[in-house]
């Protein structure tokens, strides 16, 4: 079985950058996921998000999912559920524009915490969005450009926490997906485990580390690469003891970006023959589809935006 791809970014800065990148590499060419130490964001400042994440839970969060799975009688089903998942979640918008002041029951230290970890996750994302063109031999900024639409990225965090489940083989966590977005940055739980990716049709752990980044790629690299880099199906399974902490950050691009293939990687032949596999589309019409397609496969949501196709394109 192979390892999990696990890349060191310090690695980056010397001899073993070579090796280094073709990891990076061949972790999207055949993961769609990899795990990030020495990321460069400081572990204290990874500690005092984490400590009041879960505090904020058991504080604001904790009795309303308690109250919801008694409302719903969760605790005692018999059958698979499947139009739900067992998590407890709120959502900060960072970018083109940031809610955390308005997001209720946060404290202020809290909010103050959260924007700070949500401009080092901006930069890293961008760092990495960096490293895939020069993987991809792009021209440097190729997909932050392309990402930018009018006003900018569309970044954000779900901030999730999964308590434990007395039924987890007939609840998910979170049911099977691929994310619709660019680039996904998690900081997850280092104790309890539960996200599991889809490879070569087998469910893989995605190991729990310390201080680590998890990073995946959403749907839109995968038309921007032309299907070189891969969006991957992946899921939460509950747990019965222990609630998992989740901060899953999206770096995503604006609503008006037009994505498409870069043609840089579509090859000659591919467009002599009109055989584009990938379609041409607004970003913000994927996310309306996408919105009722979520735990479904991409490759209809693919065909989707191919037949919308003939539509006229209206950028703002």
């Amino acid at each position: 079985m192979e390892n999990f791809p696990i890349i060191n970014l310090e690695k980056l800065n010397g001899a073993e950058r070579a090796a280094t990148m073709e990891k990076i590499n061949d972790a999207c060419e055949n993961w769609g996921f990899f795990e990030l130490v020495n990321h460069g964001i400081p572990h204290e400042v990874m500690d005092t998000v984490e400590k009041l994440t879960k505090g904020h839970y058991k504080k604001c969060m904790e009795q309303r999912f308690k109250e919801l799975v008694a409302k719903k009688g969760l605790e005692g089903v018999e059958v698979e559920v499947t139009d739900m998942d067992w998590e407890s979640t709120f959502f900060l918008r960072h970018l083109p524009s940031s809610n955390i002041s308005e997001v209720p029951d946060l404290d202020d230290i809290y909010r103050e915490v959260m924007r700070d970890f949500a401009k080092r996750l901006e930069k890293l994302a961008e760092e990495l969005l960096d490293l895939l063109c020069e993987n991809l031999g792009l021209e440097k900024s190729y997909l932050k450009n392309t990402f930018y639409g009018s006003k900018g990225p569309n970044f954000g965090t779900k901030v999730s926490n999964y308590p434990p489940c007395p039924k987890p083989d007939l609840i998910k966590g979170l049911r099977a997906h691929t994310d619709a977005g660019g680039i996904i940055l998690l900081f997850q739980d280092d104790k309890v485990s539960g996200l599991q990716l889809l490879k070569d049709g087998r469910w893989i752990d995605v190991p729990p580390m310390r201080h680590s980044i998890v990073v995946n790629l959403g749907d839109q690299l995968e038309v921007i690469t032309n299907g070189k880099y891969k969006s991957v199906m992946h899921r939460v399974i509950a747990q019965k003891d222990g609630t998992r902490m989740s901060l899953a950050s999206f770096y995503n691009p604006g609503n008006d970006a037009l994505i498409y293939p870069a043609p840089a990687l579509v090859d000659k032949e591919t467009e002599e023959h009109n055989k584009q596999v990938y379609p041409k589309f607004v970003f913000d019409d994927y996310m309306k589809l996408y919105a009722n397609l979520k735990f479904q496969a991409k490759e209809p949501r693919f065909e989707a935006m191919k037949a919308k196709e003939s539509d006229p394109i209206e950028i703002a």
